[in-house]
């Protein structure tokens, strides 16, 4: 599923440039997809706690895997727009089902290992797929890429029918539509620390490249690799600490990592301290995501996960994107190395509003 995903991320625009689109509307394209995620994201846990989770699974992911073909056939700016539209709902209707069936099939007792694990496999499609992507379509072109996509996404399909999921038939008696069916209100708190803190990934994946052909880093792209790394490698030992019962630890360490991490690649123009870096900052990402979902989870009842899940992954796409348009803001009238000072200096803040408010809301309203 995330393969299917990452192999496009990095060639839209490319493609949308050779077929002659403005640079204008290109953004607008691509934008888009973000706003179409961020609109369904809290609908899709209020329809993952009501509904029976495999056929949304299933549903959701041939949708998905359908709006892949918008792309051979839209011709115009519109239809483009409407593609991406339908591809960035159904992504977010898919991750928060399978982020919440993965859940209930991780034991409790080795639950933040066990997302550690899921994730990973997120990250590895992360570091593969745009490589990969890029090689094809160079070499075949942009509709070979798009069928290797569907490909995908009907292998992703015939996996998802093997899942053991438990049995879960729909909610006869539908509980009553409010604020905290869409998103995890006492979590709040816990959202805007995660808010604070992706914001320096947006402007990570967006002007770290650029920052390294800036600082004439030899093969700056190779960056994203030592990043994927460092989350790979977190994620398989983080998660057994969590369930030891050393969240808070884990969770202050990650941000204390991603903070000393940023503030290394504003101030230090090596080689070696940009790759070191980007690794670090993989590591802190890599143990702070899995420990903040497991904290958004055992918020929530169990008739609550799939708000839950989709308040955390809410956070994390609305923390990327503050931090893409803040950078867009700053960028022509700063250095890109003032804004991962920016980057830094907010994840120290958000060290603080963890040890003095998430610290607490967690422990009060731990289920």
């Amino acid at each position: 599923m995330a393969s299917s995903f990452h192999l496009l991320m990095p060639t839209i625009p490319i493609y949308l440039i050779e077929i002659g689109i403005d640079h204008a509307f290109i953004g607008i394209i691509v934008a888009s997809y973000s706003i179409a995620m961020l609109l369904i994201r809290p609908f899709s846990g209020y329809f993952v706690d009501v509904f029976n989770r495999k056929k949304l699974l299933l549903i959701s992911l041939i949708l998905f895997a359908g709006s892949f073909l918008g792309y051979i056939y839209a011709v115009t700016i519109t239809m483009l727009i409407i593609v991406r539209s339908i591809h960035g709902a159904s992504w977010a209707m898919t991750t928060v089902v399978s982020n919440t069936m993965a859940i209930d099939i991780i034991p409790s007792s080795r639950r933040a290992e066990g997302v550690g694990y899921f994730g990973m496999n997120m990250n590895l499609a992360m570091a593969i797929a745009p490589f990969i992507a890029v090689n094809i379509f160079e070499g075949f072109g942009f509709y070979t890429l798009v069928y290797c996509s569907i490909g995908m996404g009907v292998l992703a399909i015939l996996s998802a029918l093997s899942i053991k999921a438990p049995k879960r038939e729909a909610q006869k008696n539908r509980p009553p539509m409010s604020v905290d069916r869409f998103i995890l209100v006492k979590g709040l708190p816990v959202f805007f620390n995660q808010v604070l803190v992706t914001i320096g990934w947006g402007i990570l994946v967006t002007y770290a490249v650029l920052y390294g052909k800036e600082l004439n880093i030899p093969n700056a792209s190779m960056l994203f690799l030592f990043l994927a790394i460092g989350l790979i490698l977190s994620r398989i030992i983080s998660g057994r600490f969590v369930d030891k019962g050393h969240i808070h630890v884990v969770s202050i360490i990650a941000l204390s990592v991603i903070a000393i991490s940023l503030l290394a690649f504003s101030v230090f123009h090596t080689p070696f301290s940009f790759y070191a870096s980007a690794f670090f900052i993989g590591i802190g990402h890599g143990t702070l995501l899995p420990a903040f979902q497991i904290i958004f989870i055992n918020m929530a009842s169990k008739d609550q996960r799939g708000t839950a899940n989709s308040t955390y992954l809410t956070g994390f796409d609305l923390g990327i994107g503050i931090g893409i348009l803040l950078a867009g803001f700053l960028a022509d009238a700063h250095s890109i190395s003032f804004l991962f000072l920016i980057a830094s200096v907010l994840s120290f803040c958000s060290i603080f509003v963890y040890i003095f408010i998430s610290q607490k809301v967690y422990n009060k309203n731990k289920i």
